[in-house]
């Protein structure tokens, strides 16, 4: 049954009061869409996104309001994205030719491929297989802002690393099981790309920061970025968990 709409003066005060949100989510993900995709357009996306997350509050669900707007602002821009159609079809194909050979080479060797056996499984040089994951770097693959499902709450990977609010007892089995094979998968991230993950996701440093701190261009950021949310993705696909 579809959640109770809020009165309308619960519903403008909860996106007045939310306001500065959409600012805050649309400046962490400027250096992740493309240039042709204005700040406008992507506080105009935003704030549908707020008033829907409005719309749509159920406060019973035990989940903050600010927490569940932020997932549905981010949705908003994501679909406006695709609605510019950013991502092309030849750009959807190296994607998904990525995320194919990770996960065959996942199963060959047990573990996570290196980048230089990525590289020769798909005949390339070390500077080309690097080339393509920078393509692919907005998001290409999977963002830990990104939700798994599709339920009201819009459960993420970040969801699954902290305490958003207290989940409903018949939720916790699942919830602990989740964050343990997310726990396991950053394990199996190399130094760097652990670095990166908690550097961006965690402590909110741009690419630029992020480049500084480890000593590497910007633009190796945005390889290390897009390779470490390969492997989350192409590990959660095959984890028995994603399976049931």
């Amino acid at each position: 049954m579809l959640p109770p709409i809020p009165p309308l003066d619960d519903r403008s005060q909860l996106i007045r009061a939310n306001m500065p949100l959409v600012e805050l989510v649309v400046q962490r993900m400027v250096p992740q869409v493309p240039s042709f995709m204005t700040r406008e357009d992507m506080i105009s996306a935003a704030m549908v996104g707020l008033v829907d997350a409005a719309n749509k509050f159920d406060p019973t669900k035990g989940v903050k309001f600010k927490t569940f707007a932020e997932y549905r602002v981010r949705g908003a821009i994501f679909d406006e994205m695709r609605k510019l159609d950013w991502f092309s079809r030849s750009m959807r194909d190296k994607q998904n030719h990525l995320a194919q050979t990770m996960l065959h080479l996942e199963r060959k060797f047990g573990r996570s491929p290196e980048e230089d056996e990525m590289a020769q499984e798909m005949a390339m040089t070390i500077d080309e297989y690097h080339d393509l994951l920078g393509q692919v770097s907005h998001l290409g693959c999977v963002s830990l802002h990104e939700t798994l499902d599709h339920t009201e709450e819009g459960r993420s990977f970040l969801d699954n690393l902290e305490d958003i609010g207290g989940p409903a007892p018949a939720d916790i089995l699942e919830k602990e099981e989740m964050t343990r094979i997310i726990a396991d998968i950053l394990e199996e991230l190399s130094e760097k790309e652990r670095l990166v993950v908690a550097l961006y996701y965690y402590e909110e440093l741009t690419q630029k920061e992020i480049a500084e701190v480890l000593s590497v261009s910007e633009g190796r950021v945005s390889q290390l970025h897009s390779q470490a949310l390969l492997k989350l993705r192409v590990k959660l696909i095959n984890s028995e968990f994603y399976e049931h």
